[in-house]
């Protein structure tokens, strides 16, 4: 009596069937390994088109060199006024000398040209190479210009000194500053001469 199944067959039958419960497992595992997106964000601006997580821009000069560099746990875009929104952003500029600024805040806006970054809550500009810092509450960088500037109070620390002003100017290529309207200082250096 001939047999359908030979011992060959059910072996191949359940090896293909081992196959099928593998790759369905794996399958399950990969799922749970990969994070799920926060929910969509919300905005004034409308309905975003896009947004990333986890993300580093990069924009490049003429001359094809990483010029500035923002990072941000989360990015948005809204079509209707083209802005990019940024959690938490973290800004490297480098000026035409080739050194580096950092810029941060609690959040920050990418205009429609790609061209003015506003960051808010607790921004700072930072020059490390020249041990300056600026706190204020909004910065705004103008990139074709390279000019950095708050209308809000302003704090420009150097080591030890610290300058504070209503408003401050700054022209990263040119290396040139301005702190005006009720300017105050402490200089612990001249306050030591003085006694």
């Amino acid at each position: 009596m001939p047999t359908f199944f030979s011992s060959r067959k059910w072996t191949r039958i359940a090896l293909l069937l081992v196959l099928i419960v593998l790759g369905i497992g794996l399958a399950i595992v990969e799922q749970r390994n990969t994070p799920s997106p926060g929910p969509v964000p919300s905005d004034s601006a409308g309905e975003p088109d896009y947004y990333l997580e986890g993300v580093t821009m990069t924009r490049f000069n003429k001359q094809g060199i990483a010029h500035q560099t923002l990072t941000s746990p989360r990015l948005v875009h809204t079509p209707a006024d083209d802005v990019i929104r940024a959690t938490s952003p973290d800004a490297t500029i480098r000026d035409e000398a080739g050194r580096q600024w950092n810029i941060t805040g609690d959040k920050g806006r990418l205009g429609p040209q790609r061209d003015l970054l506003t960051l808010t809550g607790n921004a700072q500009l930072v020059q490390p190479e020249q041990g300056w810092r600026l706190n204020t509450d909004v910065l705004h960088y103008q990139s074709s210009d390279g000019h950095a500037w708050s209308d809000s109070e302003a704090v420009l620390r150097q080591h030890e000194q610290r300058v504070r002003g209503n408003r401050f100017d700054a022209w990263i290529d040119t290396d040139q500053a301005r702190l005006s309207g009720d300017v105050r200082g402490h200089h612990p250096q001249l306050a030591e001469d003085e006694s």
